[in-house]
Formats: C-alpha cells, structure tokens, sequence
C-alpha cells in the first residue's frame, strides 16, 4: 500500500481578536500623542501665567487706566507720548549702557574662566562648584556690600583709586560712574554661571580634535581660537541671548544701589526701562502708560536678541561658507 509522504497542509491563522487590534490602534496613538501630552504643561502654564498677561497687558496699554476709577480706551496714545519722553529715552540709554559694559565683559570672562576649568586640576570640582556661590548669595546682600564697596567717603574703590591719584568718585551721583558699579555687581554675580554653561559645551567637543591639532604643531592658545570657539558656537548665542534678557530687564541690582530710590537717583543717572515702567505702573499709578512702558521693553528685548543672534551667529564662527 503506497504511503503519502506529502507534508499535512497548514492550518490558516487565525485571523486576530479585536482586543490585539485595539491594543495595536492603541499603541500608535500613544506613540503620536505622548510627545505632545509630556511637553503640554509646559505650553498650558506659558498660556495662563505668560501669554495671557502679556495680552492682557497690551490691553491695559490702550487705555487710560487709573487705580480708582473707570478707564478709557485711548488707542495708541499712550505710545505717541512714549516717543517723546525724554525720561523713557533717558532709561533706555542707562539700560542699553549697563547692558553693554556688564554683558560683554561677562561673556568673555566666563569663556576664559570656563577655557581653565576645563583643564586638569586638583580640586577641579571644588573649584567648578565654586563659581556658583556668588548665585547662590542673597541679590540684597550682594548690593549691600557692592554699595559700602563704592562709597563715595570710605569706600574701598576710592580708597585704592587714590593711590593712583585719582580723586574721589561719587558712584551713586555719577552716570558713567554708577553704570560702572552696577554692571560689575551683575558681572560678580553670574559671570560663574555662565562660565559653567560654557564649560559643559566644551566638554561635548571630542577630544580628538584637540590631540590632532596638537600632533599639527598647534598652541593651546591656537586650540582655543581654531577649535574651542567656533565649537562653542550653538552655546554662546544661547548664553548672548540670556544675557541681553537679562540684561535689559535690570531692576533689581541698579535699585538697591540708589537705596530704594525708583528714578535711579536725582539726575535719573542709573534709572533702568524696567525701573520707570515701574514708577508709572505704582508710583505713578498710570497703569496704561506702565503697560506701554513694559511693551516697549518687551519689543527692545526681541530686537536686541535678534541682532545678537545674527551677530553671534555670523562672527563666532567666522560664519557659514
């Protein structure tokens, strides 16, 4: 009898269950929705504690607001009068003034600090975690020593400048002068933080580049300039924008420094945007013109942080070929 060697037919899968059909629509949504559901706080607080006071501040900026009282919608009128307010202009010259002299020295004393850090040392994270203590002091601290620093009598920035004949400065009466003091508080206190931000980059680039270079005959100072920087690029036009929000929106430090004395002391010498929108929005108690005051600022910080972007992206690099 002849026997039937052929192999037996498969059975045909079964076809599969609705709840394996559920389980896989399921696991594409979470792979298209999660990413948004995890980011979403972040954009559901920017709305309610960011985006809608902005708007709501634009608003206010529309009309004449009193504290007691009605308010009226007075269109773009507040703004007309911003353009020709000599004390609005006056304060944008003391911001954009300190904003240069802190800033720019800050940067590049972080960079260099940052270059050092970055070497072999003993102690190394004694020291790294060292530049963050001026952060770490109170802003009012910080300002009580800096003012008793530059004391027009007896303070120690006189003292020393007489031993190179140089007559006494009253820093708080003085614009250069004042400019000076509070960009170097500001200078103290987050040149550090910088510095470790930059250092952080630095440690990303390979250290390949570094030991070729070498091998190529190139200094350390030649390493820096050829390779550090142009490397460190995406972190310092981070770092420049930072800066420049913060640097335009000084309050604080210039505030102290003039003793509580919101016009920046008697000539307006020292008196910061922020510290006049201020003055108008609870001084004053002309909540529109203070709202128009905070737009401006608003506006000067985009344009001055677009300008940084360009520049900084086109020079710290020698730019895109």
């Amino acid at each position: 009898m002849a026997v039937d060697l052929r192999p037996a037919p498969a059975a045909p899968r079964a076809a599969p269950s609705e709840r394996s059909r559920l389980r896989a629509r399921l696991s594409r949504l979470d792979l298209k929705v999660s990413p948004y559901l995890y980011i979403s706080p972040f954009y559901l607080l920017f709305l309610v504690f960011g985006l809608f006071p902005l708007g709501y501040t634009f608003w206010v900026s529309l009309h004449r607001w009193e504290m007691i009282g009605g308010h009226e919608f007075v269109g773009l009128r507040n703004y007309t009068r911003l353009m020709t307010d000599d004390q609005f202009w006056n304060a944008v010259v003391n911001t954009f003034g300190m904003f240069v002299i802190a800033t720019v020295p800050q940067l590049l004393l972080a960079l260099l600090l940052a270059n050092a850090l970055n070497r072999r040392l003993r102690f190394q994270t004694l020291f790294r975690m060292g530049v963050l203590l001026p952060l770490v002091t109170s802003v009012a601290a910080v300002a009580i020593v800096f003012t008793q620093l530059y004391g027009r009598d007896y303070g120690m920035a006189n003292w020393v400048l007489h031993f190179f004949g140089v007559h006494k400065i009253d820093w708080q009466a003085n614009r250069w002068a004042s400019w000076m003091a509070v960009s170097t508080m500001v200078d103290w206190r987050w040149t550090g933080y910088n510095s470790l931000i930059f250092l952080a980059g630095m440690q990303a680039i390979p250290r390949d580049l570094y030991e070729a270079a070498a091998i190529d005959g190139a200094s350390r100072r030649q390493q820096f300039w050829r390779i550090t920087v142009p490397m460190l690029r995406p972190t310092i036009i981070f770092t420049s924008i930072i800066s420049t929000i913060g640097g335009l929106q000084l309050f604080t430090e210039p505030l102290l420094f003039n003793f509580g004395y919101m016009n920046g002391g008697s000539l307006r010498q020292s008196q910061t945007v922020a510290m006049y929108m201020f003055e108008n929005a609870f001084n004053r108690y002309q909540y529109g013109y203070g709202s128009a005051v905070a737009w401006m600022l608003f506006l000067l910080i985009l344009i001055f942080s677009l300008v940084n972007f360009l520049l900084i992206r086109r020079f710290a690099g020698g730019g895109d070929k």
